[in-house]
């Protein structure tokens, strides 16, 4: 009998390929979509900015209420489903569109998609492996989506190269590949019950405690019904992305150090390379010495990152901190999706995953506006500086507030 790839379960190696398909599609349009919008349908940056605005903001709510009803019902799948489906099938019409009212429209619509599945999935995977497997199981699903990143734009480069540089056939053309990531999911996912789960994947007992009134009742969706720990770990991920500004500014300090805008794609593609070929193996080492040891290294990381781009003064700088700072998303994105299910009870991941992302998604807006305050008003290397020091600020408290790893699980 052949082991499967990488020992994972059907679900997670699913899970991962529906990611990759999605994510092809997705970056066949969005990287093309603020030109779209700008010399096709003739937005200006500001109506592009609310675009942005409003999806994230809309996308992170929705992760919350998502959460809580896959909890509630137990029925994650049908969640998961409907929200690649909106995603997939608003896609292609922006091609179609003839204002930027209407891509604003069908934008919304797509990051309600993305709302409505995330905290589902991440639960259900959590459901899928055994708990040792768990950093590694995320590390996959992240691989598979940054892959996804890096193949949609080389297709559209591709696609325009050779046959049209049409942007709305470009945008029709990437319903193709939603139409696998759809089929994938359709076929290869399955809901997993708790008692399923823990006869098919524990291999021994839980870490968190669980009584039967927990798993029986349905979550609710206030602050004092979560273990301390789950409480610290939201505070410092919040205390953290609000040093974690959007990554665009990265490319704007490449282009001031005089990397000109042709090699900007590659410099993007070397980067998704780098978080691609980082992922699993950050996931299993967080599986092996423990979840508190690998997030302290990737804040580290990140902190050493952000002071170098802070103080880079050539372009080879720029080369070699894309490529470290692939390293911190291989530790970090797999690493803390395994710990919220290490550290919240089986019957409520999915709403711990929606405040997972919640969290993310209120702090990461006042992220990326301080950023730019601070850039503006006092200097580059200050601005780069506040997000490396928040960073290692997080790291501290990781350490004084998390516990041990022992207390976490077993290496």
């Amino acid at each position: 009998m052949t082991k499967p790839f990488l020992g994972l379960s059907k679900n997670v190696r699913s899970l991962g390929w529906v990611s990759l398909f999605n994510d092809i599609a997705s970056e066949m349009i969005y990287p093309l979509l603020p030109l779209f919008l700008n010399t096709v349908l003739g937005a200006g940056v500001v109506f592009i900015g609310l675009i942005e605005g409003i999806a994230e903001s809309v996308s992170s709510f929705l992760k919350l209420f998502s959460g809580w009803a896959s909890d509630h019902f137990q029925k994650r799948k049908g969640l998961i489903l409907f929200g690649y489906f909106l995603a997939s099938i608003t896609r292609p019409f922006i091609g179609l569109a003839t204002s930027a009212y209407h891509v604003l429209f069908l934008r919304f619509f797509d990051r309600i998609g993305k709302g409505v599945r995330s905290s589902p999935r991440d639960a259900l995977l959590s459901q899928s492996c055994r708990e040792e497997e768990r950093g590694k199981a995320f590390g996959f699903q992240r691989a598979m989506d940054h892959a996804g990143a890096m193949i949609g734009p080389l297709i559209a480069s591709f696609l325009m190269a050779v046959f049209t540089k049409d942007l709305r056939i470009i945008f029709l053309l990437a319903f193709v590949p939603s139409l696998f990531c759809l089929w994938i999911l359709w076929r290869g996912v399955t809901d997993v019950s708790p008692a399923k789960n823990s006869s098919r994947y524990d291999s021994k007992p839980s870490l968190v405690k669980q009584d039967q009134s927990s798993a029986s009742s349905p979550p609710k969706l206030h602050w004092r019904g979560w273990d301390r720990r789950f409480k610290y770990f939201l505070l410092i991920i919040i205390l953290f992305t609000l040093g974690n500004s959007s990554d665009a500014f990265l490319l704007l300090r490449a282009q001031d150090l005089g990397l000109n805008i042709v090699t900007i794609p590659i410099l993007w593609f070397l980067f998704h390379l780098s978080k691609t070929a980082f992922s699993v193996p950050g996931g299993t080492l967080s599986d092996r010495i423990g979840r508190r040891k690998v997030m302290i290294l990737a804040w580290t990381v990140y902190g050493l990152v952000y002071l170098g781009f802070a103080f880079a003064s050539k372009p080879c700088h720029i080369w070699l901190l894309f490529i470290v700072y692939g390293l911190f998303y291989g530790l970090s994105e797999g690493t803390e999706k395994a710990w919220v299910a290490d550290l919240v009870e089986e019957s409520k991941r999915g709403t711990a995953y929606g405040a997972y992302h919640f969290c993310i998604g209120i702090a990461a807006f006042p992220a990326s506006l301080l950023m730019g305050l601070l850039w503006k008003a006092i200097g580059v290397q200050w601005a780069f500086s506040f997000g490396a020091i928040m960073a290692l600020i997080a790291a501290f408290l990781v350490v004084v507030l998390m516990g041990s790893d022992q207390k976490e699980k077993k290496a």
